[in-house]
């Protein structure tokens, strides 16, 4: 009897440690991680005719429409390593899309199974990320709670200056957080309402995390 194709979801705000997630459900499913960032960087660079529909609307500071976005995803979901199914990252990331993908997956008599959101309340996100330090000389990384330099400021290989990144300072993680609540709220309601949402505690140890993950992904 052929395997049913499972189609798995990961949903989590930035810093959840959803890319350390997927990585090990990667490995322990045998499923291909297919990351939306990666298949867009992809079609860019190969200037695939999907890459090339993309590039015209980001040359324009436009968003790449859904349907060109809904394309690529299912291409690489035709892949021979997609034939058991696959975990999506990164996508979809609003209704319209999750909609789309829904479709899509209907008109070749699949579904999505599970789909795992690695849930962190934000001021726990907040202090993962701006607590985050580089070396200016090394690029080595620091926390100052987590994994702290011996001497404040100063990094343990090289004595080099450390500093933070824009990206990982409060205000701008805060920001991060407020887009990917308008985008992704709507959609755990989504899949919520779909039964298919297993809602995985993320503020624990790594391992803890993993575990109740592969329990929800493999009991579905």
């Amino acid at each position: 009897m052929t395997q049913e194709p499972r189609y798995i979801v990961l949903l989590g705000p930035p810093a959840s440690g959803k890319g350390t997630q997927a990585a090990q459900l990667r490995e322990a499913l045998k499923l291909p991680h297919v990351a939306s960032g990666n298949l867009f960087r992809e079609n860019l660079k190969n200037e695939t005719e999907l890459g090339l529909k993309a590039k015209g609307y980001i040359a324009r500071g436009e968003l790449v429409p859904d349907d060109v976005t809904i394309a690529m995803v299912m291409e690489r979901l035709s892949w021979p390593d997609c034939v058991n199914g696959a975990l999506l990252d990164g996508f979809p990331r609003t209704i319209a899309q999750a909609e789309a993908l829904d479709q899509a997956l209907a008109e070749r008599g699949h579904k999505i199974g599970v789909v795992p959101y690695i849930s962190v309340p934000d001021e726990v996100l907040i202090e993962r990320v701006s607590g985050r330090w580089l070396c200016r000389i090394c690029g080595e990384s620091y926390h100052v709670r987590f994994n702290p330099p011996q001497q404040p400021g100063v990094c343990d290989k090289d004595g080099g200056e450390l500093y933070q990144r824009d990206d990982d300072k409060p205000e701008t993680v805060r920001q991060r957080l407020k887009v990917y609540w308008e985008q992704t709220s709507p959609l755990i309601d989504y899949y919520r309402s779909q039964g298919v949402l297993v809602e995985i505690n993320g503020d624990q140890p790594i391992d803890a995390v993993a575990a109740d993950l592969h329990a929800a992904v493999v009991g579905d």
